[in-house]
C-alpha cells in the first residue's frame, strides 16, 4: 500500500474519530505529497526515499516551530505542533539511536580510511545514503564531526 493510500485511510479514521490534530497533520502530509508529485511534472508516484525525506522535512519544521513557541513561553501553540509530529512520525521508519548511528559512521570511516575534517563530505555522503530515513541529517553531521576531529 502506497503512502498516499495509507494517509487517506488515516484521514478517514481521524475524521470518524473527530481527531482534529491528527486530521490537520494528515492533511498537511497529503498536501505536501500532492505538491511534490505535481512539481516534477511526472505522472509517476514519488519514490519511497523521496516520501521519507518529505515526511522528515515536515517533522523537522514542526519540531522547530514547537521549540520556538516553547522559547517564547507559548505552550498552547507548542503542544499541537508536537502532537502533529507524533502523527507524522508513525509513517517514518524507526529512528536509530545515537549509539547505533555512531557505530555505522565509525564503520564507514574505517572502511574509507577517512581522517580529519577534510574527509567530512565523503563520509557524510556515504552515511546519508546508508542511513537513509533512519537518522536526521543534523545527528549524522554532529557524529561525523565528533569522530573525524
Amino acid at each position: 500500500m502506497s503512502l498516499q493510500a495509507k494517509i487517506m485511510d488515516e484521514i478517514k479514521t481521524a475524521m470518524k474519530a473527530k481527531d482534529t490534530v491528527a486530521l490537520e497533520a494528515l492533511r498537511a502530509v497529503k498536501s505536501e505529497l500532492l505538491l511534490a508529485s505535481t512539481a516534477s511534472g511526472s505522472k509517476e508516484d514519488l519514490k519511497e526515499d523521496e516520501e521519507i525525506k518529505l515526511l522528515q522535512r515536515l517533522v523537522k519544521t514542526r519540531k522547530e516551530s514547537a521549540r520556538i513557541f516553547t522559547e517564547q513561553n507559548r505552550p498552547d501553540l507548542a503542544e499541537p505542533e508536537l502532537a502533529q509530529v507524533a502523527v507524522i512520525e508513525k509513517f517514518l521508519p524507526a529512528q536509530l539511536s545515537e549509539a547505533e548511528v555512531e557505530a555505522v559512521i565509525a564503520k564507514i570511516i574505517a572502511e574509507t580510511g577517512a581522517s580529519g575534517i577534510a574527509s567530512m563530505g565523503k563520509v557524510m555522503g556515504l552515511a546519508s545514503a546508508q542511513l537513509g530515513g533512519t537518522a536526521e541529517g543534523k545527528t549524522i553531521s554532529t557524529i561525523v564531526k565528533k569522530l573525524l576531529s
